[in-house]
């Protein structure tokens, strides 16, 4: 960091070390001590902004709890909101094959819900929504709910935006989709209507209680617990299966495993990448 901020090594080092703490006590989010470069290059901006000397000062309004907006600010210069959109491909193949079996288990109901639990800046869900387009019209009088929740307000404000980048775009879309559910706007391209009002975000720490979000028929919970540490882990994903309905399945990234975990899953024998109910 900077010698402006005027701290020595060892304060540096001291600082680090509680802010570590801080971070994985109120997020979950767990730093190995060799990411300090990491932590330092995303705060520093924050530090700056807020007029802080440097790391001590931080952490010590952070502990006070004093400041819920500074707070806020670090939490969100740290959180990973790496995505795109159809990320990884096969979870969404698999969806468009369950769909078709849980409009047929749901036919009384008429009612569908998933659940994306780190929905970043809105790829996942949108994604999620285009496949539902797919089966409007023998769902058109169904209620169908997708919640995007992330701990991140940045990245949210920019999901209810629904506005991206020609990159943002390229990343899992074809040009057909692109022309299909975009239309552009400068030098951006703006979700349509009709896909951007199928989701419904909200502002959730997986930390948090889990009762106000109701039962789920699909929850995806992907790229995101590769961060929590096992019996972190173990905990969000039993709430979460808590939050499941009977013959619900839960989505966990391509990387991410549930062996080793006291849990009450099971992978699921024909998608890869999805767990029920064991």
């Amino acid at each position: 960091m900077s010698a402006q901020l005027g701290e020595s090594e060892a304060q540096k080092t001291k600082s680090f070390d509680t802010l570590r703490a801080y971070l994985r006590r109120t997020s979950g989010l767990i730093l190995e001590a060799d990411k300090r470069y990491l932590v330092e290059s995303r705060v520093t901006p924050v530090m700056r902004r807020a007029g802080l000397s440097g790391l001590t000062e931080l952490v010590t309004l952070l502990e006070q709890g004093r400041m819920p907006s500074l707070a806020q600010e670090v939490v969100q210069a740290m959180t990973i909101n790496e995505t795109y959109f159809f990320r990884d491909g096969s979870p969404f193949e698999a969806l468009r094959k369950i769909l078709p079996k849980l409009v047929i288990a749901r036919a009384a109901q008429k009612t569908i819900r998933i659940w994306s639990a780190a929905s970043s800046t809105g790829q996942e869900p949108y994604s999620i929504a285009m496949i539902m387009q797919d089966f409007a019209a023998c769902m058109a009088t169904w209620r169908v709910e997708i919640v995007g929740t992330d701990l991140s307000e940045a990245a949210l404000d920019r999901a209810v935006q629904a506005r991206y980048s020609q990159f943002e775009v390229q990343r899992g879309l074809s040009k057909e989709q692109i022309q299909r559910y975009f239309r552009p706007t400068g030098d951006m391209w703006q979700l349509r209507d009709e896909i951007k009002s199928r989701v419904r975000f909200k502002q959730f720490n997986l930390l948090n209680p889990y009762d106000s979000l109701g039962q789920f028929d699909i929850i995806f919970c992907r790229n995101v617990l590769i961060y929590f540490e096992p019996e972190r882990k173990a905990d969000i994903l039993s709430r979460m299966s808590r939050q499941l309905a009977g013959d619900g399945l839960l989505a966990l990234g391509a990387s991410e495993s549930i062996i080793g975990l006291n849990i009450k899953l099971k992978p699921h024998p024909e998608y890869r990448g999805y767990f029920s109910h064991a």
